[in-house]
């Protein structure tokens, strides 16, 4: 037996397996990259939004990074300037401050970066915008609100609100419904409360409003962090006998209180809807192929007549 060949065979097996080595090494050079600036970690609507960009990433075969802004709008213009440092391929933003992350989309424009906004609206010079119509829906969630006082409270309510008012996209929301509300003339906006975003805060926030307001009637959240805590404030305080409440966001704890009967109807966003439409627009923009400037994801007004099919995602 010639002692050569088996040097032969060995040196063509590690001569394919460097060809192997490099090709793969070149397809993980060329694997596109994509970069979620997100809000914060701690709202489930976030987390969820996350879950569908990283399925829509993870079946397109492109990586995506996920940044957690901790509810800091700094950090958000902050990780854009260092993504586009990085020269990923394209940015998805859920903006905190929609005018100040302004400046930053432009910068990774100008690089040629295209950015897709999630949720909060930025009228700048991003690519796509994904989400749902806040105004508009704050008006339905209103006149929803306006139709219960109309029917069972005389026309006539004292309502309380737990916003958030460092997020321009919550401020909207509020907006909206005052006007929705407006549809019931003897209803008052009687107070606001700051719940920053932030659980633990908007139950502290929602517990002195109560308190400083014993005729209260209605309570309206703005967002998920604010119904979580407005909903533990009205149980603490034993107030769930009297206040009823509306408000953005499913949860676990709101479902209970549906079931309960003080939480009358929470508007339902597709937070996982979201974030595969928003990974979508990118590999389309990064194709350089059309894409629709605004993509609206629906939304449900959820009361005690639909609740049943959201059970299974809040258990």
């Amino acid at each position: 037996m010639n002692a050569a060949l088996p040097l032969r065979r060995l040196a063509a097996t590690l001569l394919a397996l460097s060809v192997l080595s490099a090709a793969g090494s070149a397809c993980a050079a060329d694997k596109k990259k994509i970069a979620l600036v997100q809000i914060n970690q701690e709202a489930l609507f976030f987390t969820q939004m996350d879950q569908g960009a990283q399925a829509a990433a993870k079946a397109a075969g492109v990586n995506l990074e996920i940044y957690n802004s901790n509810n800091d709008p700094n950090a958000q213009n902050n990780a854009i300037e260092t993504y586009i440092q990085q020269k990923v391929d394209a940015i998805l933003v859920v903006a905190i401050d929609v005018n100040g992350i302004k400046p930053a989309i432009t910068e990774a424009k100008k690089a040629g970066i295209p950015v897709v906004t999630i949720d909060a609206i930025v009228n700048g010079d991003n690519s796509v915008q994904v989400g749902v119509d806040n105004k508009k829906v704050g008006v339905d969630i209103g006149k929803y609100t306006a139709n219960y006082i109309n029917r069972s409270l005389g026309g006539k309510a004292q309502i309380g609100v737990v916003g958030a008012l460092n997020s321009f996209i919550q401020n909207v929301r509020l907006d909206g419904f005052k006007e929705g509300v407006a549809s019931a003339p003897g209803a008052k906006i009687v107070s606001t409360v700051d719940g920053q975003n932030v659980q633990d805060q908007a139950q502290t926030a929602a517990e002195n409003l109560i308190s400083g307001n014993p005729n209260l009637q209605i309570v309206y959240a703005t967002g998920e962090p604010a119904l979580i805590g407005l909903v533990a404030a009205a149980l603490s305080q034993g107030s769930t006998d009297h206040l009823k409440i509306v408000g953005w966001d499913l949860s676990a704890q709101a479902i209970k209180g549906i079931d309960a009967g003080f939480v009358t109807a929470v508007v339902q966003q597709d937070p996982e809807g979201e974030g595969k439409a928003a990974v979508g627009a990118a590999l389309k923009l990064i194709a350089r192929q059309p894409v629709d400037k605004n993509i609206s994801v629906p939304v449900t007004i959820v009361t005690k007549a639909n609740v049943d099919k959201y059970r299974a995602i809040f258990k």
